[in-house]
C-alpha cells in the first residue's frame, strides 16, 4: 500500500518525540513566553521591551556543523544541544544583547523519539543556563536523503539591547585590555579537520592518549562552554568595550572582528598553556601552527575589550562564576588586525 509511513515518514515517532521532549523544553521557559495552544507558532510578551528606551532586537543563526557526525557515531545526543545554543546565543552576547529566546530545527533520517528528546532536551537545557526560552522548533524526517542514523541541526535566537549600550569596535581604544574566557574545549568548529586526522591517522574515537583523561570521543564531545549570562554580568559591571565571540577563523580572526580600524589588539600566547586536545591533534595529525591557530579556539572561547581600570574586577568577577579568565593581550594603535606577539 501506497502511504506516507511507506515512504519512510513516521508521524507517529514524531508526535511520541514531542511528548518526550515537553518537560525538558519547560525547564528554559521565560516569565514573557505565552503559550500557543496551537503549537505552530512560539509566541513572545513584547511588552517586556518598555523598560528599553530604544530596544534593538538582535538576531543569530548558526548549526552544529561535522561534530553531528561524531555524536552519532557515538550514540551521544544531548551535547550538541548545548553546542547550538552555544553558537547561536554567545554570538548575540559579542553585541551587549540579552537573549530573549530561540527556536531550533533538526532533520533527520528517521525520527526515533528518544534521539530526538535527548537532542532537543539538551537545546533546551542549555537555553536554560544562557537564560533564554526555547520557544518552538521544527523536526523533518527526510528518508532517502539521509540516512535512519543521520541528523543535523540548526537554530535562530533572538535577543535585545539598549540602542546607545551596543558593545562593538567603536568603543575599543588604544590603552584597553584584552581578557580570556577558558572554552570547554574544541566547541564547534574545525570538526572537519578532526574527522580528517581521525580518517588518515592512527587515532580513533575509542583512543586513550596519555595527555588525556578520557577516550578521544569524549574530549571531542565536551559540549560548548556557555557565555551569554557571563558577558551580561560583566557588561553591568562596567568597563567593557567589546567581546569577540571565538568560534570559525580562530582567535586572532575573531579579535580583529571587534576591533576599529585604527586599533590592533597584541596577543601574548605565553599567557596561557594550550589544553592537552589540541597537540594531541596537532602531533598526531602534523597541523602547522598558523593552521592550528585558524581552525579551533585553542582553549579561548570568548574574549572581552575592557578598559584598563576594569580590568581585574572583570577577572574577579568571572572567577566568582567560575568562568577561568586571564589577560590575553592589549589593544595598541594600529590598522585593525589582531596578532600574536
Amino acid at each position: 500500500m501506497t502511504s506516507y509511513e511507506a515512504a519512510g515518514v513516521d508521524i507517529a515517532a514524531g508526535e511520541r518525540a514531542v511528548e518526550l521532549m515537553k518537560s525538558r523544553v519547560a525547564r528554559s521557559r521565560r516569565p514573557e513566553v505565552v503559550d500557543d495552544v496551537s503549537g505552530f507558532a512560539g509566541l513572545f510578551d513584547a511588552s517586556a521591551l518598555l523598560k528599553y528606551k530604544r530596544p534593538l532586537l538582535a538576531t543569530s543563526t548558526d548549526g552544529v556543523g561535522t561534530k553531528v557526525d561524531l555524536a552519532r557515531r557515538l550514540g551521544v545526543y544531548d551535547t550538541v544541544g548545548h553546542d547550538l545554543v552555544g553558537m547561536v546565543i554567545d554570538d548575540l552576547a559579542v553585541c551587549g544583547a540579552e537573549p530573549l529566546f530561540m527556536t531550533d530545527y533538526i532533520a533527520c533520517g528517521k525520527v526515533v523519539p528518544e534521539r530526538i528528546a535527548d537532542i532537543v532536551g539538551g537545546i533546551a537545557e542549555a537555553c536554560a543556563l544562557a537564560g533564554c526560552a526555547l520557544i518552538g522548533g521544527e523536526t523533518a524526517e527526510h528518508p532517502g536523503l539521509l540516512e535512519s542514523d543521520e541528523f543535523d541541526l540548526a537554530g535562530a535566537g533572538t535577543g535585545v539591547v539598549e540602542a546607545d549600550e551596543i558593545l562593538g569596535p567603536d568603543r575599543v581604544q588604544a590603552g584597553d585590555v584584552v581578557l580570556a574566557m577558558a572554552s570547554s574545549g574544541i566547541h564547534s568548529n574545525g570538526y572537519s579537520l578532526v574527522r580528517h586526522i581521525l580518517a588518515t591517522t592512527d587515532l580513533t574515537l575509542e583512543s586513550a592518549p596519555a595527555e588525556l583523561d578520557r577516550p578521544l570521543g569524549e574530549e571531542l564531545l565536551t559540549p560548548t562552554r556557555i557565555y551569554a549570562k557571563d558577558c551580561l554580568a560583566l557588561t553591568e559591571a562596567g568597563g567593557v568595550r567589546a567581546f569577540a565571540h571565538i568560534t570559525g577563523g580562530g582567535l586572532a580572526a575573531n579579535l580583529a572582528r571587534s576591533l576599529p580600524a585604527t586599533a590592533d589588539a597584541v596577543l601574548d600566547r605565553s599567557s596561557w598553556e594550550v589544553p592537552p586536545l589540541f597537540r594531541v591533534l596537532q602531533e598526531h595529525g602534523g597541523v602547522p601552527q598558523p593552521e592550528m591557530d585558524k581552525t579551533f579556539n585553542l582553549g579561548v572561547g570568548m574574549a572581552a575589550i575592557v578598559s584598563p581600570d576594569a580590568a581585574d574586577a572583570a577577572l574577579r568577577l568571572l572567577a566568582s562564576r567560575g568562568v577561568p579568565a586571564w589577560t590575553l593581550g592589549e589593544i595598541t594603535e594600529g590598522t585593525g588586525t589582531a596578532a600574536f606577539a
